[in-house]
């Protein structure tokens, strides 16, 4: 887990500079204001998130059977692809539906933090 854990995290580090470098130099003259700004929230949450995972996964390698831990990371990934991933879209002319998803990413990332919380607790 921590081995899968530091490579996702690895890989979604480097997608956020990606899509952080696409958005300031691809997207900025393209985009309306509003859609630029979600862009870049979708950003800086990837980026905040990624930074999380890579700790929970460090965390993992001195906690290996902390089933908190291994929730925290699987919700910070499914947190970084709904709220991110559904700005990202939206914010490129996706469908009008990805709307709903984005405050669902953000209550994974919630519980996710709520679940490293208890992680520390419980250690």
């Amino acid at each position: 887990m921590v081995k899968l854990y530091l490579s996702l995290a690895a890989a979604s580090g480097m997608l956020a500079v990606i899509l952080g470098a696409f958005g300031a130099h691809g997207l900025r003259d393209k985009l309306s204001a509003e859609l630029f700004s979600a862009y870049q929230t979708g950003v800086q949450y990837h980026f905040y998130h990624t930074l999380a995972l890579l700790a929970v996964a460090l965390l993992l390698e001195k906690y290996p059977l902390n089933m908190w831990l291994k929730t925290s990371g699987g919700l910070l990934l499914a947190g970084i692809l709904m709220f991110s991933g559904s700005l990202y879209l939206l914010a490129l002319g996706g469908p009008r539906w990805l709307g709903p998803i984005t405050p669902m990413g953000g209550l994974c990332f919630i519980v996710a933090w709520a679940c490293l919380l208890m992680a520390v607790v419980k250690a």
